[in-house]
């Protein structure tokens, strides 16, 4: 019983139950309007053919006196389904016809009888039997009444076959739409109650749970996967974070204790001179860390979503521009040649903070990890492609293997060819956090996939198509 309240407590079976009711209101009006113009249609044809018979009778009168009225009415009398023919003196009494008795007082009045009246017919003599019947009375010149009438037996029946024909139906579909109901509810309650186990399993703590998607794309299925959608980002979150804590407990250790170190040498040198290099290697030490944390911070906020209120349309065909005339004169330093391709008037929207930090990033990368060999050429392209408006930077060095570049997106992660360059292992966590925010797509592929020694790496960043 108490999983019965339960059922009727859910939204779905309020709702049903709302709408059978609004059913049989409708459908119980539909009944009783049938009915009545059913009736209303079978009353307005039977005056219509009495009256047609009082204009025979009628036109027999005047064309053959009372002899031809009274032929008139008895050959009406043999036809099948005749009607009611009375002749009554002035006092109401039965003179002829085919009717053994009317209600008292029929007589009294001409025209269209105002309710329907009983009858009884010859057949039913000694049987207590009354039939309904409405009829036209009309007086001849001599005095006697004429009555024409109808029998209401069959439009009866048929009004009482069509009201019992409605109300069948209605119960066949009320009953129908209960069944549906609690159907309905029932497996409603049924998803309900597996949407709560996840989510006991979920609280206690295993995020990799999800919530239950049927499939079949109903407001259920669409809760669950916004629900699941949100549970991917938490706990993609906790595990970069956990990532986070771990990588620094290793990787800052390293430069943290070196810092140390060269403060205990400036402390214990008596060189002037050496205890200003001493003391200037721990400022660089500490503008590493400070840059270490500001990317760790960014990526933070990134990841947070807190600046995605600071979006807005901005001219990414501009800001790539003049970030590879920055840039430029610091390749030609490293021996490089940066080549650029740049689509005009291509506009997105965004936040121009982060996204010029993430081009400068891939730029930067590039030129630092272009190998050693001068004359090595960057190309920096953006243009637009069927599934968005691409940027790539591609690179002529050693490249990165294709079961590694999943971890070097990851924050920290330094391949071991890589740690004799400067840098935090952050550059490319920031792309993708960058992309994440605003939709977009983070791909690394092979600059020259047929070359096995050198064979380059292209950076590509993929904007989903938006008005700015």
């Amino acid at each position: 019983m108490s999983r019965f309240w339960v059922l009727f407590k859910s939204t779905a079976v309020r709702l049903s139950a709302l709408y059978i009711l609004l059913f049989a209101i409708c459908a119980a009006t539909l009944v009783f309007y049938v009915t009545a113009m059913s009736q209303r249609l079978l009353s307005g044809q039977i005056r219509e053919a009495v009256q047609q018979e009082v204009d025979v009778v009628r036109r027999a009168y005047d064309l053959g006196g009372m002899n031809a009225l009274l032929r008139a009415m008895e050959r009406r009398t043999r036809q099948p389904g005749a009607n009611l023919y009375v002749i009554a003196g002035p006092s109401g009494d039965i003179l002829a016809g085919n009717v053994a008795s009317v209600q008292p007082g029929v007589f009294e009045e001409t025209g269209w009888t105002s309710v329907p009246f009983f009858y009884q017919r010859y057949a039913d003599s000694g049987v207590d039997r009354r039939h309904m019947a409405i009829a036209n009375i009309f007086v001849l010149d001599n005095g006697l009444r004429i009555l024409v009438g109808r029998d209401l037996g069959e439009p009866e029946r048929f009004r009482v076959l069509v009201r019992q024909a409605l109300m069948i139906a209605l119960a066949i579909m009320g009953l129908g739409a209960i069944i549906i109901w609690f159907g309905i509810g029932r497996n409603a309650l049924r998803r309900i109650d597996r949407m709560s186990a996840a989510s006991k399993k979920i609280m206690a703590g295993d995020l990799s749970q999800r919530l239950p998607v049927g499939g079949s794309g109903d407001e259920f299925d669409r809760l669950s996967v916004s629900l699941n959608t949100m549970l991917e980002r938490i706990e993609k979150l906790n595990e970069g974070l956990r990532q986070v804590s771990d990588n620094i407990a290793h990787d800052l250790k390293t430069p943290l204790t070196r810092l140390r170190n060269k403060a205990a040498d400036a402390i214990d040198t008596v060189n002037e001179d050496q205890r200003r290099l001493a003391l200037d290697g721990i400022i660089s030490e500490s503008d590493q860390l400070i840059r270490t944390f500001d990317a760790l911070l960014m990526i933070s906020r990134v990841e947070a979503g807190s600046v995605a209120a600071e979006m807005s349309p901005i001219e990414l065909s501009t800001i790539v521009a003049d970030s590879a005339e920055l840039y430029e004169p610091v390749a030609e330093e490293a021996g490089l040649v940066l080549t650029s391709s740049i689509e005009p008037g291509i506009s997105i929207q965004g936040n121009r903070e982060l996204i010029g930090q993430a081009i400068f990033n891939l730029i930067d990368n590039a030129i630092k990890y272009s190998g050693d060999a001068k004359g090595g050429e960057i190309s920096l392209k953006l243009l637009r492609r069927p599934d968005g408006i691409c940027l790539s930077v591609a690179d002529h060095g050693p490249g990165i293997p294709a079961d590694k570049r999943e971890d070097v997106v990851k924050r920290f992660v330094r391949l071991d060819e890589s740690r004799s360059k400067p840098g935090t292992g952050l550059g490319l966590s920031l792309v993708e956090a960058v992309m994440e925010l605003h939709g977009g797509t983070l791909e690394l592929s092979d600059t020259d996939p047929g070359r096995r020694d050198g064979r380059g790496l292209t950076v590509s960043v993929i904007f989903p198509f938006k008005p700015a």
